[in-house]
């Protein structure tokens, strides 16, 4: 079976731990979870005939003082950028948090999610700065965990983008 690790990066509170849980178990809470260090969820999945085991590494999130580690990020076949759309400093953070997690994985299939789109009436995020993540050349999806809205595709997306990245490769 083929494994294929996913890190989850973003600010602290942006709902990756949330967006994991949905993908996963198809469950939310609520109840707001603080990731201490790293937590791992593994979801096995079929990708055009092919069975892969999606290691997910929901990363602790970042602050002033806290940064995400080099060690949990090698190895990534791939990761998640996640802001909160109601909180456009979240997505304004991710141009500099990218540049370090691809110093150290490589370049890698990423995407950027802006999540929380069940509260798009109180997102700061504009369609300006969505539209300059598409100029960068970022592939990004809008989400909420709290519906599920996208999520899974999201991840699946990224899963078949890691796949055909590695084809060829041992």
């Amino acid at each position: 079976m083929i494994q294929k690790k996913i890190c989850m990066v973003g600010t602290f509170g942006v709902g990756k731990t949330s967006l994991v849980e949905r993908f996963v178990e198809g469950i939310y809470s609520e109840k707001y979870q603080t990731t201490l260090g790293m937590k791992l969820s593994r979801k096995p999945v079929t990708l055009d005939g092919e069975d892969v085991t999606l290691m997910l590494w929901d990363l602790a999130g970042e602050n002033q003082v806290t940064q995400v580690s080099p060690a949990q990020l090698r190895g990534a076949h791939g990761y998640l950028l996640v802001a909160d759309g109601t909180r456009s400093p979240t997505l304004d953070a991710l141009v500099e948090l990218q540049q370090r997690v691809q110093a150290v994985v490589g370049p890698v299939p990423f995407t950027c999610v802006v999540n929380k789109l069940d509260l798009r009436e109180q997102w700061e995020v504009t369609d300006a700065a969505l539209a300059q993540l598409a100029e960068r050349g970022w592939q990004y999806r809008l989400t909420s965990a709290k519906s599920g809205e996208a999520v899974e595709e999201m991840f699946l997306d990224l899963a078949r983008r890691m796949l055909a990245g590695s084809a060829g490769r041992g």
